[in-house]
């Protein structure tokens, strides 16, 4: 799987996120989600909602691992000054 196939299904599944990047190679990911929606709920359900669409490429393991990060808008926008400015 490309990651830019990763990106185009959470886009489908998680309409309210502004942004979605995904990285990786090998079964191996990484998700970094923008939605205010989704930065309000706890990590479990955080995780959950990323999860949830991707269910069927676990099991035929397209996607072994997936590490996951959940960004509000605001936390976005410092994370990115923060890493432009570091």
């Amino acid at each position: 799987m490309e990651p830019k196939q990763l990106e185009e299904i959470l886009k489908n599944a998680l309409p309210h996120a502004s942004e979605i990047h995904a990285q990786g190679e090998n079964s191996h990911y990484g998700v970094i989600v923008v939605s205010d929606e989704l930065a309000q709920l706890s990590k479990v359900k955080q995780q959950q909602a990323v999860y949830a669409p991707l269910g069927e490429y676990f099991a035929t393991n397209a996607i072994h691992a997936l590490t996951i990060k959940v960004f509000s808008t605001e936390q976005w926008k410092k994370d990115r000054l923060l890493n432009i400015a570091g």
